[in-house]
């Protein structure tokens, strides 16, 4: 397994485009790296709602066939990595039904902390439920409001939910857009020509020539129709907490998030890091392609060359043979090789985002060493991982997270690095400006945002097995 916390979800609608179809899977197409498991798309001719979903990569779940089924002005898309429900088609989105109030196709980007007590509470009264995935609960709770129109059935049921959402609803004649109030998932707003345009990250917009114009705002909801653009907001105001991994980790360099660039903060993590913890070494090695940026900065910041030490296989897929007689490093030798011309007795500064575990960590330094590095220094361009985020990144449970188990020494014994030295906290804040008080740092702190539900022990024995030091809500 490939040591990363892995990607939540990633999102695209476009309304008012004869191509709705086909530009929406271009929009995950463009967001693949959000989630590898399945894709979809939802597309209306203004009469019905039409949806085709899959396991796999978009351009394994769509072909020109495919898409010529999903006729229509307007579309929505979805690529998923699960991080509530199983990895199954059936939870694959966009999730459509028809109920009383006509078809209702939804994409969801995060987790909600209440899902399971109102599931619970839904099951009770009657609903049957078709899928695991708690974006299933927010289909429930439409489908049983009793509001007039498709906006206030909506924001009725939002309002019972709790946690991390963006969403992006489709009707047979509206585009719906709208994010939780603590704004913990982005969800970008752009324009291709009198099309309205909605999607995760802005390298969705540049590769079908759309134009950025603002984020769709914590609690907002965006309704687009034939009579225009209104923007609602329904929810009373709470603190922000937008998700700083999107800077460090899950974002694609080339996207703005939070209004910002992410290739901008991510050197900017590089450079920081440098001042705190500079190394006596030959040259500076990223680990691709996560820890590139970062690399970049931390080698202007110290002077040191940057040197590709390290060999991506862009064309890893899902399965591969493996021989028989073990080799040395295989699983991680399959994704990464180093150059031993560049290596042989340099002193090499490693860059990385994160560690989680620290099994692939170890074995890169290990691999690097065996390549003849002469010394390996580790630096990672954000604080410790120390707690599980429950708003939509799949962490392990808080036992598996190395920096909640082991000080900084014992990591870098673990590593057999040379030395070893994390970004600090506050190093990370200032990377994103002025607006720091606006961003959720619960994996680096234990501190969540927002209050758990009322099954609060159940809950947090999920994932941290009801620790004697359980994290505590602000």
């Amino acid at each position: 397994m490939w040591d990363k916390l892995h990607e939540e979800c990633g999102l695209f609608g476009i309304f008012g485009h004869l191509e709705a179809s086909n530009l929406a899977y271009l929009g995950i197409y463009a967001q693949q790296h959000r989630g590898q498991e399945s894709a979809g798309i939802a597309a209306s001719d203004g009469l019905e709602v039409r949806a085709w979903r899959g396991m796999g990569h978009v351009a394994d779940v769509f072909d020109p066939d495919t898409l010529s089924r999903l006729p229509g002005t307007s579309a929505i898309g979805h690529v998923r990595y699960s991080t509530s429900g199983a990895s199954q088609v059936a939870n694959a989105q966009p999730i459509l039904i028809d109920c009383a109030h006509g078809q209702f196709a939804v994409c969801h980007n995060g987790n909600l902390v209440n899902a399971t007590e109102l599931r619970d509470d839904l099951v009770r009264e009657g609903s049957i439920f078709q899928t695991t995935s708690d974006t299933e609960v927010i289909a429930h709770l439409y489908a049983r409001s009793r509001a007039e129109s498709v906006e206030d059935a909506v924001i009725e049921s939002l309002a019972r939910v709790r946690g991390a959402f963006s969403l992006v609803i489709l009707t047979k004649d509206k585009l719906i857009a709208t994010r939780d109030v603590h704004g913990f998932r982005p969800l970008a707003l752009g324009r291709l020509g009198d099309a309205v345009v909605v999607c995760s990250e802005t390298c969705a917009m540049d590769l079908i020539g759309a134009t950025y114009v603002r984020d769709i705002e914590p609690g907002e909801l965006l309704v687009v129709s034939a009579e225009g653009v209104r923007s609602l907001k329904p929810f009373p105001p709470a603190p922000l907490a937008h998700c700083i991994f999107e800077h460090v980790y899950f974002a694609r360099p080339d996207s703005y998030v939070f209004g910002l660039s992410v290739n901008e903060v991510r050197t900017d993590l590089g450079r920081r890091l440098a001042r705190e913890a500079p190394a006596d070494a030959d040259l500076v090695v990223p680990v691709p392609d996560s820890g590139v940026c970062a690399a970049t900065g931390y080698a202007a910041e110290s002077g040191l060359p940057m040197r590709m030490g390290l060999i991506r296989n862009h064309y890893v897929g899902r399965t591969f043979i493996e021989p028989q007689q073990a080799i040395r490093h295989f699983g991680v030798r399959v994704k990464l090789n180093p150059v031993r011309s560049l290596l042989e007795n340099q002193r090499v500064v490693l860059i990385d985002d994160s560690i989680v575990r620290g099994t692939t960590s170890r074995k890169i330094v290990k691999m690097m060493k065996a390549a003849g590095a002469r010394e390996v220094h580790v630096r990672i361009s954000c604080p410790p991982t120390v707690s599980p985020c429950f708003y939509g990144v799949d962490t392990p449970q808080r036992s598996e997270l190395i920096a909640a188990t082991h000080t900084i020494p014992e990591i870098q014994k673990y590593l057999e690095a040379d030395s070893l030295a994390y970004l600090s906290m506050d190093g990370l804040l200032a990377a994103v400006g002025p607006r720091q008080s606006s961003y959720c740092t619960s994996c680096y702190t234990g501190e969540y945002p927002v209050e758990f539900p009322r099954n609060k022990e159940a809950y947090l024995q999920l994932a941290l097995k009801l620790e004697k030091t359980p994290p505590v809500a602000r």
